[in-house]
């Protein structure tokens, strides 16, 4: 699995956001493309296989499954669930929980993911701490940086259940690519063919802008 996991990093860091995106526009129907979003070290693409951490406004009487109030859930506890059964290479994708523009980590709990080989984390908020985000071997792409704690407006709810980011639905499993440009979501089952039409997209981009050089297209 690790080894197939690389080749398929290699293939999409080859072709890129905006190949992926055209061969999910002709794979899929569904809302697929994220929007470009901020990072303490843009220059690090984001790809893998997705575990998901899901955000709710805080309300401190919500039962968990276990009757225990879900505030009282930590970010680690809901995290470790998370990440249980997760290889080295994973995306931890955290959805907003209806604040986008507040904070939903920072560097410390954060740490987390170096500690279990995360490829990086996509979080549908803010996050505090770049400085220390950016000292950290993962990728991180978020919706800004903040200094203001942000548990007084969402708390860790969920882990491993299907959350929404920036409009698109994603469900553990599911593969993402972010860079600079913005980013993609696609299903486990299309990885494979996706990864073929892109590439075949961009042999098709060479060969036209191949033609313009020449003069055989104007």
């Amino acid at each position: 699995m690790a080894e197939e996991l690389d080749t398929w990093r290699e293939r999409a860091l080859a072709v890129g956001c905006a190949s992926l995106v055209d061969a999910m526009m002709r794979t899929h129907g569904h809302r697929a493309t994220l929007p470009a979003l901020a990072s303490p070290t843009p220059e690090r693409a984001l790809f893998g296989p997705v575990v998901t951490m899901q955000f709710l406004p805080t309300r401190d009487d919500l039962p968990a499954k276990d009757g225990a109030p879900v505030k009282d859930r930590g970010f680690g506890d809901v995290f470790a669930e998370a990440v249980r059964d997760a290889p080295p290479g994973t995306v931890l994708v955290m959805s907003s929980g209806g604040y986008p523009d507040v904070s939903h980590a920072g560097g410390v709990k954060l740490s987390r993911a170096q500690r279990h080989q995360l490829a990086g984390v996509l979080v549908d908020g803010q996050l505090r701490d770049f400085a220390e985000l950016a000292a950290m071997d993962f990728a991180t792409w978020c919706r800004g940086e903040a200094v203001r704690w942000g548990g007084d407006s969402v708390m860790p709810a969920a882990a491993n259940v299907t959350v929404e980011v920036a409009g698109v639905t994603i469900v553990p499993g599911d593969y993402v690519y972010v860079d600079s440009a913005g980013g993609v979501v696609i299903p486990a089952a299309s990885l494979e063919a996706v990864l073929a039409e892109a590439e075949t997209i961009v042999r098709d981009d060479e060969g036209y802008q191949r033609k313009i050089e020449s003069g055989d297209m104007t």
